[in-house]
């Protein structure tokens, strides 16, 4: 009987095994080989869902910007105003692990991206994305969309934080940074 084969569910495993990689051992060790080796297969039978490592490393990239898609959208409206940005955005920083090992990725991918057009390109795709899900947000708080780039600054920058400063930086203190920072837009708003 022929095995059955959830091709979508095996493109997401070997893309994961590639986070590992990336997260162990930095981008510069990413190949087809090494890729497979941590998926336990052979280089063959990853190329069999991802032809090149390019198309492997846009794949990650890819699931990345999906999985804070999904948290965000499966969050539902139950407090206030302030409540409610204030949990949207904490779905953009690295508060958790998996959040945190989200982001070292993905910032290891961007820092590549600025050699590569193709993967410059994606990563520009995104942050246009996920600048224009904020300037949404920023109108949902009834603010001035011209807020919508200190808010993005100030995500980079307690996501940064957090990311190369563990020690220094914990996530009680980012989440009463965003909060101050909310509560002030919310305050001052005309």
């Amino acid at each position: 009987m022929p095995r059955i084969v959830d091709h979508e569910a095996r493109r997401r495993e070997l893309t994961e095994a590639l986070w590992r990689v990336v997260s162990r051992d930095g981008v510069e060790a990413v190949s087809v080989r090494n890729v497979a080796a941590e998926a336990g297969c052979s280089p063959g039978a990853l190329r069999h869902y991802f032809p090149d490592q390019k198309d492997l490393i846009t794949s990650a990239m890819s699931l990345v910007s999906e999985r804070v898609t999904a948290r965000i959208r499966a969050l539902r409206p139950s407090g206030s105003t302030l409540e409610n940005a204030q949990a949207h955005c904490e779905q953009l920083i690295p508060l958790d692990a998996e959040r945190r090992f989200e982001a070292s990725v993905w910032f290891g991918f961007v820092n590549r991206a600025r050699l590569d057009p193709e993967l410059e390109e994606l990563t520009n795709g995104v942050h246009r994305d996920l600048r224009a899900f904020l300037a949404g947000l920023v109108r949902a708080m009834g603010l001035d969309e011209s807020e919508t780039g200190g808010l993005h600054a100030l995500i980079d920058g307690l996501s940064m934080h957090l990311l190369l400063y563990p020690g220094q930086v914990g996530p009680r203190e980012v989440r009463e940074r965003l909060r101050a920072y909310l509560e002030r837009l919310l305050r001052d708003a005309p």
